[in-house]
């Protein structure tokens, strides 16, 4: 935990440099495939330094994110076959069976699982790897990672181009609320995934 803590606080540093531009691009592509700090904070603080250029911000960031859910994709794709058999030997529970299982659902309902995992807290880069693990048609999921990661990194950028820094003080005033609403917006989308696709 302590170590999250200062990985965090040292993404949020970028924004003080003139290389936080170029870092949200590298935070963006990274976090969609292996990373496991999101974009957000850093989208936050630059938009908080530069109202102007909010939008500009969340592009950056929509399409790093974007071209970093196809790496992770990648990743699915081409090395599951060469890791499948640990997981298959030595991982309890981990069955042919329930993989089976999981590949079967996910091709009926993966463009949704990618939507959803987008735009919400879920840890997005599980759902980039397991679509080329379970083969997802790519361009399906291109366009499931375009709507939902612009519709998240520019609601972001509409927000504080809308509040400016008085939301920042609304965030610092109910951070304890915010947190609890974020673990709930995370439960949710489990939940969604589980039993509505």
């Amino acid at each position: 935990m302590n170590f999250l803590k200062k990985l965090y606080h040292w993404v949020l540093h970028w924004a003080e440099t003139p290389y936080g531009p170029a870092a949200l691009v590298l935070l963006a592509l990274a976090e969609s495939s292996f990373f496991p700090i999101p974009p957000d904070p850093l989208l936050i603080a630059l938009c908080l330094g530069s109202l102007k250029k909010s939008w500009k911000f969340a592009l950056y960031t929509s399409v790093a994110s974007i071209i970093g859910g196809i790496l992770g994709y990648a990743i699915g794709f081409l090395f599951w076959e060469s890791v499948s058999g640990f997981f298959f030997n030595y991982v309890p529970g981990f069955t042919r069976e329930l993989f089976q299982t999981v590949l079967l659902h996910y091709q009926k309902s993966g463009f949704w699982y990618v939507l959803v995992a987008g735009f919400t807290p879920i840890p997005y880069k599980i759902f980039t790897i397991s679509s080329g693990v379970f083969r997802l048609n790519l361009p399906l999921f291109v366009a499931a990672s375009a709507l939902s990661r612009s519709l998240r990194f520019f609601a972001v950028a509409a927000l504080f181009k809308k509040f400016g820094p008085g939301i920042k003080s609304l965030i610092d005033k109910y951070f304890n609320l915010f947190t609890f609403l974020f673990f709930i917006l995370l439960l949710g989308g489990f939940l969604i995934i589980k039993y509505v696709f």
